[in-house]
């Protein structure tokens, strides 16, 4: 298998992974409760997606 002849310096490491970053997660709101929630999820504070409630989230006390 093929090595390198010499060693890469950290700069050059460092360029590479410079694109190495998590995206914050896109956000939107709830159209019945108006909570934030993630899109194309059914909503955890209410229950509903779409319009329609598809099921019935359990109160915690």
């Amino acid at each position: 298998m093929p090595l390198p002849k010499r060693r890469h310096s950290k700069t050059r490491g460092a360029k590479r992974r410079t694109h190495w970053k998590l995206d914050a997660p896109n956000v939107t709101r709830c159209s019945h409760c108006h909570q934030p929630k993630l899109p194309h999820h059914i909503c955890p504070h209410c229950g509903y997606y779409d319009g329609k409630e598809i099921i019935t989230p359990e109160e915690t006390t």
